[in-house]
Protein backbone atom coordinates (compact mmCIF):
# COMPACT_ATOMS: atom_id res chain seq x y z
CA UNK A 1 0.00 0.00 0.00
CA UNK A 2 1.53 2.99 -1.23
CA UNK A 3 1.94 5.74 1.86
CA UNK A 4 -0.57 9.46 1.08
CA UNK A 5 0.98 12.56 1.76
CA UNK A 6 -1.61 14.83 3.86
CA UNK A 7 -1.51 18.49 2.53
CA UNK A 8 -0.28 20.32 5.03
CA UNK A 9 1.03 17.23 6.89
CA UNK A 10 4.91 17.52 8.11
CA UNK A 11 6.52 14.73 7.29
CA UNK A 12 9.55 12.60 9.05
CA UNK A 13 11.58 12.92 5.95
CA UNK A 14 10.95 16.54 5.58
CA UNK A 15 11.87 17.24 9.10
CA UNK A 16 15.27 14.74 8.96
CA UNK A 17 16.37 16.92 6.13
CA UNK A 18 15.62 20.23 7.60
CA UNK A 19 17.99 19.37 10.68
CA UNK A 20 20.85 17.98 8.64
CA UNK A 21 21.03 20.42 6.23
CA UNK A 22 22.37 22.82 7.94
CA UNK A 23 25.31 20.84 9.47
CA UNK A 24 26.12 19.27 5.99
CA UNK A 25 26.50 23.43 4.38
CA UNK A 26 29.04 23.72 7.82
CA UNK A 27 32.98 24.78 6.85
CA UNK A 28 34.68 21.87 7.98
CA UNK A 29 36.40 23.41 10.14
CA UNK A 30 33.41 24.32 12.07
CA UNK A 31 32.73 20.92 12.86
CA UNK A 32 34.24 20.54 16.24
CA UNK A 33 32.44 23.72 17.73
CA UNK A 34 28.92 23.09 16.51
CA UNK A 35 29.45 19.29 17.73
CA UNK A 36 30.12 20.92 21.21
CA UNK A 37 27.72 23.72 21.21
CA UNK A 38 24.84 20.62 19.89
CA UNK A 39 25.66 18.35 22.99
CA UNK A 40 25.96 21.49 25.31
CA UNK A 41 22.39 22.11 23.76
CA UNK A 42 21.47 18.06 24.50
CA UNK A 43 22.17 18.44 27.76
CA UNK A 44 21.19 21.35 28.92
CA UNK A 45 17.47 19.87 27.90
CA UNK A 46 18.29 17.18 30.72
CA UNK A 47 17.59 17.84 33.80
CA UNK A 48 19.43 15.78 35.95
CA UNK A 49 22.90 16.71 33.70
CA UNK A 50 21.86 20.70 33.66
CA UNK A 51 22.08 20.05 37.67
CA UNK A 52 25.19 18.35 38.07
CA UNK A 53 26.42 21.17 35.06
CA UNK A 54 25.37 24.11 37.02
CA UNK A 55 26.28 22.85 40.69
CA UNK A 56 29.07 24.92 42.43
CA UNK A 57 32.22 23.16 42.88
CA UNK A 58 32.69 21.25 45.63
CA UNK A 59 36.52 22.55 47.38
CA UNK A 60 35.82 21.13 50.87
CA UNK A 61 38.63 19.39 51.57
CA UNK A 62 38.71 15.44 52.21
CA UNK A 63 39.29 13.74 55.39
CA UNK A 64 41.59 10.93 55.48
CA UNK A 65 38.96 8.47 56.38
CA UNK A 66 37.01 9.86 53.17
CA UNK A 67 39.82 9.20 51.42
CA UNK A 68 40.20 5.74 52.80
CA UNK A 69 36.59 4.94 51.86
CA UNK A 70 36.86 6.18 48.27
CA UNK A 71 40.24 4.22 47.66
CA UNK A 72 38.09 1.12 48.80
CA UNK A 73 35.29 2.00 47.19
CA UNK A 74 37.24 2.36 43.86
CA UNK A 75 39.15 -0.90 44.07
CA UNK A 76 35.72 -2.25 44.77
CA UNK A 77 34.70 -1.43 41.72
CA UNK A 78 37.80 -1.90 39.85
CA UNK A 79 37.10 -5.92 41.03
CA UNK A 80 33.82 -6.00 39.50
CA UNK A 81 31.61 -5.68 43.24
CA UNK A 82 29.71 -2.54 41.77
CA UNK A 83 28.33 -4.75 38.55
CA UNK A 84 24.70 -5.82 38.51
CA UNK A 85 24.52 -9.33 39.06
CA UNK A 86 21.65 -11.58 36.72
Amino acid sequence: MASRKVPGAVHSKTIKDERYRPVGELPEGEWHAVKRYLEYLRNMGDPLIRALMEAPYDDEPTTAEEDKGAAEAWQEHLGGASRLKS
